[in-house]
């Protein structure tokens, strides 16, 4: 049992972290915009928790519903055929053929109406994750639309700016510490996708899933270059005389990592 839950998703377990995240975005930038992106992902994940749920378990009311349809079908069918008589005298080519024909033709249609109630329970599920699907992924583009104007090389470039240019509001540690909360975002919005298909494994949707990781994978890599050419300025990175003054001695009490 615990090698099993090892190599599964906990949906509760990434309903904390983001709580995590939203206080620690919080508490680092209170009148940030960011702010209401948490919270709507938070919000998001807990209705993936319940949704998740229903999408893996069976749908009995659907069940029942199309079994009785078949049944009522493949009776009628049945009895349908047990019904025709075949004639004594022997049929010329063309009226074998219009025989043959409309026997098909009825044989196929019976059979997709058939088809199309056993594969009802797996379309109501996949259109369902599919439309949770496309609200993550909407997601994905709003927080890349928050970072997008964070630019490092305004704060390691020694360019002037014009009047259109947006304000510098962060210092290096803070742009770091945003763009590092947008790129946790997306990872935990790939993590939410694929809750999902736990249950549910669906070629189509596991397909969706796929591509809302493609799409946050990518868009966090984007952030990532963006923290490499943060902490590329030398200058930036030399510990100023008030670091230095400010490190702590040797056996000295050493602060909790800041988050």
């Amino acid at each position: 049992m615990p090698v099993l839950a090892a190599r599964q998703l906990e949906s509760t377990r990434i309903v904390e972290t983001i709580d995590l995240l939203c206080r620690r975005i919080r508490e680092r930038f209170p009148s940030a915009g960011l702010n209401n992106v948490c919270e709507d992902l938070l919000g998001v994940a807990r209705q993936a928790r319940q949704r998740s749920i229903q999408i893996g378990r069976p749908m009995l009311g659907i069940r029942i519903l199309s079994a009785t349809i078949i049944a009522l079908i493949v009776t009628t069918f049945v009895f349908a055929v047990m019904l025709i008589k075949i004639p004594a005298q022997t049929l010329q080519a063309a009226e074998l053929v219009e025989v043959i024909e409309a026997a098909c033709n009825t044989v196929l249609l019976v059979g997709a109406v058939v088809l199309f109630f056993v594969t009802l329970e797996v379309r109501v599920k996949r259109h369902r994750a599919l439309q949770a699907l496309h609200e993550l992924r909407s997601i994905a583009h709003i927080i890349d639309m928050h970072q997008l104007t964070k630019d490092p090389e305004r704060i390691v470039g020694k360019g002037s700016d014009t009047e259109s240019s947006p304000r510098r509001t962060m210092s290096q540690f803070e742009l770091n510490r945003y763009l590092d909360y947008c790129s946790e975002m997306l990872s935990l919005t790939g993590k939410i996708a694929a809750l999902y298909v736990e249950k549910f494994p669906d070629a189509q949707a596991v397909a969706a899933v796929n591509d809302i990781e493609d799409l946050t994978s990518g868009l966090a890599r984007k952030i990532w270059q963006k923290i490499v050419i943060l902490h590329s300025d030398p200058a930036a990175a030399a510990p100023t005389p008030a670091a230095v003054a400010s490190v702590p001695a040797q056996g000295a009490a050493v602060p909790p990592v800041i988050s």
